[in-house]
């Protein structure tokens, strides 16, 4: 009797350990299969992600490559998708970020064609100055700068009589001014198309009479 009740035990306690080794081996499955299952929708939100990149958006110019036919291309792509001149985020628009390494890509340069000229604040004194303008992207950026330059040249003369003449006359002065300008042009192009892009702005004529 003891010993077929050992026997009995022996049977219990072995078929238990396979009982348990299949349930690990059921939860381990189960878990293969769920992480499977999470990278191939990862993999598909990633997928889909990347097919809806807005072809409005300016391109980088890497050095050696023609901004011109950059922006054709990616001007067809967007009559292609119906969404030609759509500005992004319901009119918020965009930053458009300066590269990293900036001696990878070609920069192009765009002088506005007339001086702007006004009254300094607080003062009798008036300044004339002349800029350009600077993009990595490609050549969407300066047409914008072309279509809107009237926005633009309103929003740069606003800002020039509210500066002060001591304030100007100084280094300093003028690359604050400069940073202040860059803002304003970028700010103008993406509330017009969506997207900013100009990467500097250069003074070629600076007057204070």
């Amino acid at each position: 009797m003891s010993d077929a009740a050992d026997k009995d035990a022996g049977k219990k306690k072995g078929g238990g350990k396979k009982k348990l080794i299949m349930l690990l081996g059921g939860v381990a499955l189960l878990g293969g299969g769920g992480a499977a299952g999470g990278f191939y929708a990862a993999g598909s939100m990633h997928k889909e992600g990347g097919s809806h990149e807005d072809p409005n958006k300016p391109q980088l110019v890497l050095k050696g490559e023609n901004a011109e036919e950059i922006a054709t291309t990616w001007t067809a792509k967007a009559k292609e998708a119906g969404a030609e001149g759509e500005a992004p985020n319901h009119g918020k628009g965009v930053d458009m970020p300066r590269p990293r390494n900036t001696a990878a890509y070609q920069a192009t340069y765009f002088q506005l064609p007339a001086p702007f000229t006004s009254n300094l604040a607080d003062s009798d004194a008036f300044a004339q100055i002349s800029i350009a303008v600077s993009t990595y992207y490609d050549n969407r950026v300066i047409q914008a700068v072309t279509a809107h330059e009237l926005a633009i040249r309103s929003s740069v003369l606003l800002e020039l009589a509210q500066e002060q003449e001591a304030v100007l006359a100084t280094p300093q002065g003028k690359e604050a001014f400069q940073a202040k300008l860059l803002t304003i042009i970028n700010e103008t192009l993406k509330a017009k198309t969506g997207y900013g892009g100009v990467d500097n702005v250069y003074f070629t004529n600076f007057v204070i009479q």
